[in-house]
């Protein structure tokens, strides 16, 4: 099988303001590459729009940018993948230092991170729940992000096709992330200029609602990857509780020799078992966690490293 070098994914709903921009910026940015643009249950003229600017475009039923970049992934086979949001707010300049660093460097994953001073483009609110969302991600998988949620990556394909894609919405960024720590991937930032959408066009992120939808995804990510870290504070959580009921119970025995307070009592007796439980869990769920981390690593080494281009099989 024989692959494209390079292919420019653009995941699309109801961009037909924006998407011939994007189009024609990464066709003259990156001579030769194939612009796919997938269209996720437009309403407008996106499709049509994409076309006459020269993208391959196809489609995806099932609503939200995980499921496009699902089947994105699935789909095209090219030796580099360069995602980006069909808004016109990233930069196509920035896409060949982005490639460049990927195979000059070997890495798997290239993030563009925003840099702008446009207040309507990165507003306040959504910069703040950035810093505060890759914080947590870094404290628990690595300080090597600092601008998780950005919607502008370059990917090799064995990162691609690695890649599990369990997301459905904008969480997927973060799944991107997690994924590229997890297997300790050689991975690396390229700043980009961000700027506002085009006139008439409107953003598809609910603030609060995808916010929340990401920190869910962190949490399980969380429980999932790191059982021992997040079943042990679930265990050291319960254990305060248990000590807690049972330190005035125990204080009123010492002076009275009496249990008055039988339902307290049980309340702790049934806190530090569960806490227990808790811990038990976390350790059986390292070793399959484990497990399943070697399986995505050899599913990661089943393919070329960057600029090892595969030939026919």
């Amino acid at each position: 099988m024989i692959y494209s070098e390079i292919a420019v994914l653009v995941p699309c709903h109801n961009e037909e303001v924006a998407i011939a921009g994007v189009v024609a910026g990464f066709r003259e940015a990156l001579p030769g590459a194939v612009v796919y643009v997938y269209d996720n249950n437009s309403t407008d003229g996106t499709r049509e729009a994409a076309a006459a600017a020269g993208a391959v475009v196809r489609g995806e039923p099932l609503q939200g940018k995980g499921n496009v970049v699902r089947r994105m992934f699935a789909d095209i086979e090219a030796e580099v993948y360069v995602l980006v949001d069909g808004d016109g707010t990233y930069e196509p300049g920035a896409a060949p230092a982005m490639v460049q660093a990927l195979l000059s460097e070997r890495l798997d994953m290239v993030t563009g991170v925003r840099v702008t001073d446009a207040q309507a483009a990165y507003r306040p609110g959504h910069r703040l729940g950035n810093q505060v969302l890759t914080g947590v991600v870094r404290q628990v998988f690595g300080n090597r992000v600092s601008d998780m949620l950005s919607g502008y990556r370059c990917f090799s394909r064995r990162f691609v096709k690695s890649f599990p894609a369990l997301a459905k919405g904008f969480e997927t960024e973060t799944e991107f992330t997690v994924h590229a720590l997890e297997l300790r991937m050689p991975v690396a930032e390229v700043r980009t200029a961000y700027s506002e959408r085009p006139e008439g066009s409107t953003s598809k992120l609910r603030t609060y609602h995808d916010g929340f939808r990401i920190l869910r995804m962190i949490l399980a990510l969380v429980q999932r990857e790191r059982p021992r870290l997040f079943f042990g504070i679930v265990a050291t959580v319960l254990a305060l509780v248990s000590a807690a009921l049972f330190i005035p119970v125990l204080e009123t025995y010492v002076e009275t020799g009496l249990v008055p307070r039988l339902p307290t009592f049980v309340a702790s007796t049934l806190a530090i078992m569960l806490s227990f439980l808790s811990l038990v869990c976390g350790l059986i769920l390292d070793t399959v966690t484990r497990g399943r981390i070697e399986a995505k690593r050899i599913a990661y080494l089943a393919h070329p490293a960057p600029g090892e281009r595969a030939k026919s099989v």
